[in-house]
């Protein structure tokens, strides 16, 4: 029998009289059912944030963080069935769906020390001037399908520490796991400050037009990030998007082939290359181009694709059918125009599960899709640059600018070349690292605002200004 997850509002867990099937991508079965949650439902749940608020908003830093350090312990004791359960619905590796759960316990426990203090401006005979942030009320958190754990704790963590409330959605792909965190801190947080609700796409909207949430924080395409947007104009919400990337990195001639290879490998393919700030472009000197390629595709052929659940996998499969079909586009197409493969390229859509060969190109010209364009899949196109000035033109002619990297054995000079990119993260010599206390955000059409740190807490506050005119001084 399909297990049934129910969703949760005001602290308790509730099903529908409808059900949403969600699949293994591995082997296409049905693996769970969630409630198919619409506007009535979305209702009841902003109606909980909205009492649930009344109270939360003045709660003390203790309080707030009491409650998320109830969620990541919560996560953490459960951690060893919620990755395996990740893997199911997900399709990421184990070791992988491991990381991100214990991971999402670390980020909540971290963030949990996150305060914004008062701001004195004036203090003198005049004027005692005060700067404090507020919190902005309800948020409407929206959630993709490739980190649906941490991205929802990125979420959750913030509000809660600012003195919103929330109600969360998860993606229709991915809600499993987020469900089974919802029964776990059901009754470890106060009734109606953490809502998680879960329907169709067709939900989305609902939230981000909803008349009584104030704010939304979502994390996925650029496209719907548009969307999103146009549609908090009406009331003027607040939002914070995390959008597309279409990351660049950069191999200087110094870096060591034997060394950066297997990285390179990881930076792409992390994920089956399911990630925004995967590298999706990598520009590889032209004095190393030929050694670091051919590591690089060895080193693939070594890496198995498989079933995330089972031992020995490195990569699992794409995590939905949508998704898959267009990775499969971008591949026929670089075919079609006789782009040269080092390895992969071979695709049957006619097998069980959402399943990609690990591709890397060489050397496609700039225009090419696979290179213009976000692939979210684990395909990696290597190209040739010959000049500093040459690479940071071609890494910074995109519409977006999320992350990027440098690969070089002189720090230094990896840093003159971060300056001048585009792009609101870029690593030195490694990738993928985020800090809970560092703000991450895009440039251009990959986001607006930030999230972690002090500048994601801000997101979900307004600033308020209390000026206190002194006795002593006459009007």
């Amino acid at each position: 029998m399909v297990p049934q997850y129910k969703h949760l509002v005001n602290g308790e867990m509730i099903e529908t009289s409808e059900w949403l099937d969600v699949l293994n991508p591995a082997t296409e079965e049905v693996v769970g059912q969630v409630p198919a949650c619409g506007a009535a439902e979305l209702d009841q749940a902003v109606a909980s944030a909205r009492a649930a608020f009344k109270t939360w908003k003045n709660s003390t830093f203790e309080e707030r963080q009491a409650a998320c350090l109830a969620i990541a312990g919560a996560i953490k004791e459960n951690g060893q069935d919620l990755y395996r359960l990740l893997t199911t619905e997900q399709g990421k590796p184990h070791a992988q769906a491991k990381g991100e759960i214990f991971g999402a316990a670390g980020l909540a426990k971290a963030q949990s020390t996150l305060q914004l203090d008062d701001e004195i401006i004036q203090d003198d005979d005049t004027r005692h001037h005060r700067h404090r942030r507020v919190p902005v009320g309800v948020v409407g958190g929206i959630v993709p399908w490739n980190f649906p754990v941490s991205m929802a704790i990125q979420k959750i963590i913030p509000a809660l520490m600012s003195g919103c409330t929330i109600v969360l959605k998860p993606s229709p792909f991915t809600p499993l796991t987020t469900l089974k965190i919802a029964e776990l801190i059901a009754d470890k947080v106060p009734a109606g400050t953490v809502n998680i609700i879960t329907g169709e796409d067709s939900l989305g909207p609902l939230i981000t037009g909803h008349a009584d949430i104030d704010k939304i924080t979502f994390t996925g395409s650029t496209a719907t990030g548009k969307k999103i947007m146009e549609g908090a104009s009406a009331d003027l919400k607040r939002i914070t998007l995390e959008l597309g990337g279409n990351d660049a990195s950069i191999v200087l001639p110094d870096a060591d082939p034997a060394k950066v290879a297997q990285q390179l490998f990881w930076s792409s393919f992390m994920n089956a290359g399911q990630v925004c700030i995967a590298a999706k472009r990598v520009y590889i000197h032209e004095d190393i181009y030929d050694e670091l390629s051919a590591a690089i595709a060895d080193y693939a052929k070594t890496v198995v694709v498989g079933d995330g659940s089972e031992q020995g996998t490195g990569v699992g499969p794409i995590q939905n059918k949508k998704q898959y079909e267009r990775v499969l586009e971008l591949i026929e197409d670089a075919k079609d125009n006789g782009y040269k493969f080092l390895t992969g390229g071979d695709t049957d859509p006619s097998g069980t599960g959402y399943f990609v060969p690990l591709t890397i190109l060489d050397n496609p010209p700039e225009d090419a899709r696979i290179v213009a364009e976000e692939q979210f899949g684990p395909v990696m196109p290597l190209m040739k640059f010959s000049s500093e000035d040459e690479v940071i033109e071609r890494a910074n002619a995109s519409e977006y600018g999320l992350a990027g990297a440098v690969w070089t054995g002189d720090p230094e000079k990896g840093v003159e070349i971060a300056e001048k990119l585009e792009t609101g993260t870029v690593w030195i010599n490694e990738f993928m690292h985020l800090s809970p206390f560092a703000p991450f955000g895009g440039h251009k059409q990959s986001g607006f605002g930030a999230e972690y740190g002090k500048e994601g807490l801000k997101e979900f506050t307004y600033p308020q200004v209390i000026t206190v005119k002194k006795d002593n001084v006459v009007a």
